[in-house]
C-alpha cells in the first residue's frame, strides 16, 4: 500500500517519471527474476545442510515429551 501511495505522490509531482517507472516496473521485475531463483536455491541447499549437520544430534536426543 505504501508503495502505491508513494507511486501516487510521484505521479502527482512529476507524471512522466511515474509512466516510466510504471513501464519498467515488469521489465526490472523479469530481469531480477533468475537471482531470486538462485536466493532461494541457496538458502533451501543451506537448510539441507544444517538438517544434515543437525540430525546426529537430533537422534541422539532422543523424543522429547
Amino acid at each position: 500500500m505504501a508503495g502505491f501511495l508513494l507511486w501516487l505522490l510521484l505521479l502527482v509531482f512529476c507524471w512522466p517519471l511515474a509512466l516510466l517507472a510504471l513501464v519498467l516496473y515488469p521489465i526490472v521485475w523479469l530481469v531480477l527474476l533468475p537471482f531470486r531463483l538462485v536466493g532461494i536455491t541457496v538458502g533451501a541447499v543451506f537448510a539441507l545442510l544444517g538438517a544434515m549437520l543437525m540430525l546426529p544430534a537430533r537422534v541422539l536426543r532422543g523424543h522429547a515429551a
